[in-house]
């Protein structure tokens, strides 16, 4: 006994000191690395490309992954998330198009779908970016050996120069949404499920109920995606010396092209192989024909090196810029979603703090809890009694979204932004078909009529149903009047324009939901021109960022990975995405204000 006492102490020890080495000698190497990624960085050659690989994920609330990447794959293989705020993307095009050691910038890779990232209303922003730089007089290259759809034309189109490989294609065909019904499903293996709603438009519970779009989803489903892509032909044909229905007749008679069609179709300049490509990069940096490569810096790595060199004067004047993003929950929430409990206690510290001047709150989101919501909403109202709060949209603000947003002193929003959808839905299932089919049954004894009201084992009787109706109801009608008494429309108008659609941002500023039509850029803008500080202020944002090293580890110790995007994948990401999304519904009246569907239109 007293050997085995002292062989286990023994192999305790010796775990606790190789843990202890290791955290050591992983600290040391993140400081290394560290320091050389900082120190590389910083190092950029005169004439230089700026590379911006579409492929990064750009994000509202910032990267989180991206400084771990490179180490991440080497010791595991796997591909981690590549991500970049938005508002690095925005100053770093802004930066490169003084900066003498610029020559240019080269566009390629593909989006691909995931999360809120790379949404139109953020395509929209950097496009914007994009034709500020070519302004400077400075060259834009686009280039694919794969091809692209309409999300990455979007930008691409801005190009002096765009490139296609004589394998690649251009895909014109229109925008579309797709709804997967459950319906059929839930009724097969006798899983129950009993709606209660608000507002005619409030679909988000169809897939559960029907086995197709309602009239009345159908109906807002394609006047959102005529204003969303009636914005994108008319930028890209303008990019592109075309008219707007030139790209629509595409759209109608090919919807996708070939290398040479694009070209003829004059959508592209050239179809040019890779080595012909690189060598017109290769004049621009003026180097020599016989290399393999050309003088580049990443966005990622310029960002950096731009970081350390240009810091803004501090001030005592804040404007805090605060992140939404994500799935609305009820309590603290995790990352990727907006926690009830934590955003409405920063906005309260904000307004607290007499360092702060304004704020400003981008939202990404189509919504989710509605107590959660509703919280939110209140804390911009008492935030907006003492300083300026402005909301600025990106590519979802939708229901919940839209609520906490209401109460700004001014709303921004993109064209493409998807937004209004003001409405409050619940879904209550059961599964007593399924446990029936399979000998299984419940007897239930109770002190009162409605104490088993939550049970999952029968469908629920009309009383209930009755009650919970009474709750969608009433959390509507707080709805109705937070917009009422926050925006300046009517009541009656309110309830018109409500019944849960979803308007894009041109069609919301129409309406009165929206009060400009602009981006984060402009929003910040707003923000200090109505606290009155345009001589001195500095931004600062929140929640905080994790430090290089802090996300590096995280990085080394996580083990997430992303295989390569192959269609199958793709669509089995699109169901778990569907499956997270019930999973983040944690209201307790079970009542919601979110969008109809998920937020990845194509």
């Amino acid at each position: 006994m007293r050997d085995f006492l002292k062989q286990t102490f023994a192999t305790l020890t010796g775990i606790f000191l190789f843990l202890t080495l290791s955290v050591a000698g992983l600290t040391v190497l993140l400081v290394a690395i560290t320091a050389a990624s900082r120190e590389a960085s910083s190092r950029i050659e005169q004439d230089s490309i700026l590379t911006f690989d579409l492929s990064q994920e750009i994000t509202d609330a910032g990267a989180t992954d991206n400084p771990g990447a490179v180490l991440s794959q080497a010791l595991s293989g796997n591909s981690p998330r590549n991500t970049i705020p938005l508002r690095t993307v925005l100053e770093t095009l802004e930066r490169a198009a003084s900066d003498d050691r610029i020559a240019g910038i080269y566009l390629s890779g593909n989006i691909s779908p995931a999360g809120l990232g790379s949404g139109l209303a953020t395509l929209q922003e950097v496009r914007q970016a994009l034709q500020r730089f070519r302004q400077s007089g400075k060259p834009i290259l686009a280039y694919d050996t794969v091809g692209w759809t309409e999300r990455e034309y979007y930008l691409t189109s801005v190009a002096d120069q765009v490139y296609l490989n004589p394998t690649a294609s251009l895909e014109i065909n229109g925008f579309s949404l797709e709804t997967t019904f459950f319906a059929g499903a839930l009724q097969k293996y006798g899983i129950g499920v009993q709606p209660i709603r608000a507002g005619k438009y409030k679909s988000a519970v169809e897939p559960f109920i029907r086995s197709s779009n309602s009239p009345e989803a159908r109906e807002e489903t394609q006047k959102l995606l005529s204003d969303l892509w009636n914005e994108f032909i008319s930028s890209a044909a303008k990019s592109r010396n075309l008219n707007p229905t030139q790209l629509q007749a595409i759209a109608d008679r090919q919807g996708l092209l070939l290398a040479e069609q694009a070209q003829t179709a004059k959508l592209i300049d050239k179809v040019v192989h890779e080595d012909e490509v690189l060598t017109e990069l290769q004049n621009l940096t003026g180097e020599t024909k016989d290399s393999d490569t050309f003088r580049q810096v990443s966005l990622t790595n310029y960002a950096r090196a731009a970081e350390l060199t240009a810091r803004r004067p501090y001030s005592a004047n804040q404007v805090a810029l605060v992140y939404a993003e994500g799935e609305i929950v009820s309590g603290e929430g995790t990352a990727g979603s907006i926690g009830g409990d934590s955003l409405a206690a920063l906005l309260r510290e904000l307004r607290q703090d007499e360092d702060v001047k304004a704020i400003v709150l981008r939202v990404n989101s189509p919504g989710g809890s509605a107590t959660a919501s509703a919280r939110i909403a209140r804390e911009v109202a008492l935030t907006k009694q003492q300083k300026p709060i402005i909301v600025s949209m990106g590519s979802y603000a939708a229901s919940g979204g839209y609520q906490i947003s209401t109460y700004a002193s001014r709303i921004f929003a993109a064209p493409n932004t998807v937004t209004g959808s003001i409405g409050v839905y619940g879904l209550l299932p059961n599964i007593q078909g399924l446990a029936n089919q399979n000998g299984v049954t419940w007897d239930v004894v109770k002190t009162g009529r409605f104490a088993d009201s939550t049970s999952l084992s029968r469908p629920k009787t009309p009383e209930e149903l009755a009650i919970a109706q009474k709750v969608v109801d009433q959390l509507y009608e707080q709805f109705l009047s937070i917009v009422a008494e926050s925006r300046p429309i009517p009541s009656q108008k309110v309830a018109e324009i409500a019944q849960g659609r979803v308007w894009s941002g041109v069609s919301a500023k129409t309406i009165g939901l929206v009060d400009e039509l602009g981006g984060l850029e402009a929003a910040v803008q707003a923000a200090v021109q109505a606290a009155d500080i345009e001589d001195s202020w500095r931004l600062e944002e929140y929640p905080q960022r994790r430090s290089f090293e802090t996300q590096l580890l995280r990085r080394l110790l996580s083990s997430r990975s992303e295989a390569t995007q192959d269609p199958f994948r793709q669509e089995l990401q699109k169901l778990q995405g569907n499956l997270d999304r019930l999973k983040a519904m944690n209201d307790p009246l079970g009542a919601y204000s979110r969008l109809p569907f998920n937020p990845w239109i194509e």
